[in-house]
């Protein structure tokens, strides 16, 4: 991470409309998933205009339209410098963040008569990565980092004063968008999957990325432990709001009763090993350091790698346990939250496949032969974000 330094030609203005709008299409975007899924696991489905949907389609909207209107602007009446910070595309010119969160709108609205077409021809979707909703999960990922882009183009032009309200900004979208990556994996990293490798491999692929490359571009003391507390608080919230409005399944089979919306799981404890990337990246930045020299680099996502593999797996090896402990059943940490569809059983008390990969609490050699694979993943994850962040650092468009 840079020290906040006054860039040259430092900006003063207040964060303009269309930016803000973007953070709210962002955050209606993931707010709708989240709820989208719990409107499947409580509800079934029984229209396209649920209330989820609309805040998800209404985000991509208001993203594409203010970035639309954006481009015009910029592209017939911008100022000098307005023109000088953008992007041509097609003969019009637009912020770099602006273009992508426009592509993004655009994928979205494409997915929306798929996803109907979709589900009117095979019923309720089995798991989160539908052909449709891939093309969707795309779309919204695009709205996320084109709010990202906005918000670091603009901190990293801004004075030293207005830096930090951006910074603020740019951490804001980061953990929108590691909320949505988290969503998109919740299949492969529920309570029960935390003592089995295939959680800690796909953990150690995804997250890294977005925190070093955060960490190495936001101008402040903590970037990467703002970006996962968004992502938990957003999470948190949702997780204790849904379950107060009452909801009925409307779809067969019901094999569990229901009687109001059902919440997302508990957020992972990605603050416990950003603390530590945060530390390491700011140890990488003294005064004397070269944070953006290879060699550099190289060891800092060995290292960075080794801190979030053991960080991430002993908390959650440890707080998998309590969260399926009956001290977890209740409103504060929602230890057993299933759909309709899933037919109540002692499974959903257990770790799957714990016997092989668990015994007395400790790790067996199986799943230390099969999970010691998030290291070198983990590195590439870590190298990745380390090289984007150091691009992210230029941006000024």
């Amino acid at each position: 991470m840079r020290t906040s330094e006054q860039p040259p030609h430092a900006e003063h203005r207040p964060v303009p409309w269309y930016l803000a709008t973007v953070l709210f299409a962002s955050t209606s975007v993931i707010v709708g998933v989240i709820w989208d899924i719990s409107w499947h696991r409580t509800i079934g489905r029984d229209s396209f205009w649920t209330p989820a949907h609309l805040a998800i389609y209404a985000g991509g909207l208001a993203a594409g339209l203010s970035c639309g209107w954006l481009a015009l602007k910029t592209t017939f009446s911008g100022t000098g410098p307005e023109t000088g910070r953008s992007v041509r595309m097609w003969g019009f010119r637009a912020p770099l963040g602006a273009w992508v969160a426009i592509w993004g709108a655009i994928a979205m609205l494409t997915s929306a008569p798929f996803d109907d077409w979709w589900h009117n021809a095979y019923g309720l979707d089995v798991e989160i990565l539908s052909p449709p909703h891939v093309v969707l999960a795309l779309g919204i990922c695009a709205i996320q980092f084109g709010a990202l882009l906005m918000a670091l183009s603009w901190q990293n032009r801004a004075s030293r004063r207005a830096q930090r309200g951006l910074a603020l900004a740019y951490a804001y979208s980061a953990g929108l968008l590691l909320l949505t990556l988290a969503v998109l994996i919740t299949e492969y990293s529920m309570p029960n999957d935390w003592r089995g490798p295939a959680f800690h491999l796909i953990s150690a692929g995804v997250f890294p990325v977005v925190l070093f490359s955060v960490g190495r571009a936001a101008r402040l003391r903590w970037p990467a432990t703002w970006t996962a507390l968004v992502y938990m608080g957003v999470t948190l919230v949702m997780m204790w709001v849904l379950p107060l409005f009452p909801a009925e399944p409307l779809l067969a089979p019901i094999l569990r009763p229901v009687d109001s919306m059902v919440p997302p799981e508990f957020p992972l404890l990605l603050a416990a090993p950003a603390v530590a990337l945060d530390l390491l990246l700011r140890r990488a930045a003294q005064p004397g350091r070269a944070p953006t020299r290879a060699s550099v680099d190289w060891g800092v996502a060995a290292l960075g790698a080794l801190l979030f593999v053991g960080i991430f797996g002993v908390v959650h090896w440890q707080f998998g346990e309590f969260m399926l402990s009956e001290a977890a059943r209740n409103h504060l940490f929602q230890g057993d939250t299933w759909g309709y569809f899933n037919a109540p059983g002692p499974w959903q008390y257990e770790f799957w496949q714990g016997d092989r990969f668990a015994r007395g609490g400790l790790p067996t050699a199986d799943f230390l032969s099969r999970a010691w694979w998030a290291l070198p993943i983990g590195f590439l994850s870590a190298r990745v974000g380390l090289w984007v962040g150091n691009w992210m650092l230029a941006v000024r468009r």
